[in-house]
C-alpha cells in the first residue's frame, strides 16, 4: 500500500526514467553509424526510436555516401 520513495519519487517512476534514457541511448547507436556513413543523423534517430533493431541492421549494411574515391577522378 505504501510506495517506497527516494527524494519523493517512487521506485517505479525511477525505473521508467532509467528505461527511457536507455531507450534513447540505444536509439543513438544506429543514428551515429548512419551519420558516419554520410546519412541524416536525425532521420535515422527518429526511426530508430521505434525500430532500433531494424534500423541498426539497415545502417550496418548500407554503403558509405561520404567522400568519393580519388582513383576515379582524372588528374589534370
Amino acid at each position: 500500500m505504501f510506495a517506497t520513495t527516494i527524494l519523493g519519487v517512487t521506485l517505479g517512476t525511477i525505473w521508467y526514467i532509467l528505461i527511457f534514457f536507455a531507450w534513447v541511448i540505444i536509439a543513438l547507436w544506429p543514428a551515429s553509424i548512419a551519420r558516419a556513413k554520410g546519412r541524416s543523423f536525425w532521420l535515422y534517430f527518429i526511426i530508430s526510436l521505434f525500430f532500433w533493431w531494424i534500423t541498426l541492421f539497415v545502417v550496418l549494411f548500407m554503403k558509405d555516401t561520404g567522400t568519393k574515391s580519388t582513383a576515379s577522378v582524372p588528374k589534370e
